[in-house]
């Protein structure tokens, strides 16, 4: 990628109606939306003072990959900067590699996670009770096990604080089973074929989530796809369970604010300059990895 990775850019600034989301600008152009991955990146539900230069765009390039390569139909039109935005040539050099003109779309308000190991919040549930989501598993798991099949745990889509994983039956109750069984039947789906091109190039893809919508009477993927932002990324070669994992995502930044003093009750300290570098670092290789 031959994009500027040394200055961030945390926002942007159109003449459009906007929806910031934490990390996305979404303008709206009346017959389609702008997209902008910017460099904000969050964790524990807040959005850090800092900027990981260059991180919107590898997001943005790396679902532009994934949208090309898997067999399903999404929402991407064009990674092209509209000729006939009324912007300047600043304004047009900080959207070149981190826009991408999409369809619109009803938002189906459901995260649709998928978990082929178990880690992160399904580790935590099913230290409790056995389960993940409502699904029992196997008795004598470890951290990290590889799961004997995918599991489809659906949650809340939360406009503002954290996303509640629900039960597949939570989920049908609301949208209608038929809905509920398609999302579901999907999203193994896109995982599956994520997972397998990803571990021919020695990535394990632990799990991820999925965003669908409705459009022109069809369902189709939405938002950002196995980046590492919605995703764990773990190298193949220094896999092993009953551990934590060494990853190519957002984790390693979840661990150094676990590792101060910060009481996520408070607005988040900023980053440090090792820790900014190093996960711009993380970030640039998965892409490297997978997309070559």
């Amino acid at each position: 990628m031959s994009f500027d990775f040394n200055s961030p850019v945390i926002q942007t600034q159109l003449p459009f109606d906007c929806r910031r989301g934490k990390v996305r600008d979404v303008y709206d152009l009346q017959d389609r939306l702008l997209v902008v991955s910017t460099d904000r990146i969050s964790a524990f539900d807040w959005v850090l003072p800092c900027g990981i230069p260059g991180k919107g765009i590898v997001l943005n390039q790396l679902s532009h990959f994934w949208f090309q390569h898997l067999q399903v139909p999404n929402h991407l039109i064009s990674l092209e900067v509209p000729q006939d935005l009324p912007i300047s040539a600043q304004q047009r050099r900080d959207l070149t590699g981190r826009c991408m003109q999409v369809r619109k779309a009803q938002v189906i308000p459901y995260e649709c996670v998928v978990r082929g190991y178990l880690e992160g919040s399904g580790w935590k549930e099913y230290q409790q009770s056995g389960s993940v989501c409502g699904l029992a598993l196997p008795s004598g798991l470890k951290q990290c096990d590889l799961l004997p099949e995918p599991i489809f745990t659906p949650a809340t889509k939360a406009e503002s604080g954290h996303d509640q994983n629900v039960s597949f039956e939570t989920m049908a109750s609301d949208i209608g089973t038929k809905l509920a069984e398609e999302l579901r039947q999907l999203s193994l789906q896109v995982y599956q074929q994520g997972s397998q091109w990803a571990l021919s190039k020695g990535i394990i893809i632990a799990d991820t989530k999925f965003e669908w919508g409705w459009c022109d009477g069809r369902v189709i993927l939405i938002d950002e796809v196995l980046t590492p932002d919605s995703s764990r990324f773990w190298p193949l070669d220094d896999y092993a369970p009953g551990r934590s994992q060494a990853s190519f995502d957002k984790q390693f930044v979840r661990e150094w604010l676990m590792q101060s003093s910060w009481d996520r009750e408070s607005p988040p300290p900023t980053l440090p300059e090792d820790v900014i570098r190093k996960t711009q670092e993380k970030y640039s290789r998965v892409y490297e990895i997978l997309t070559q």
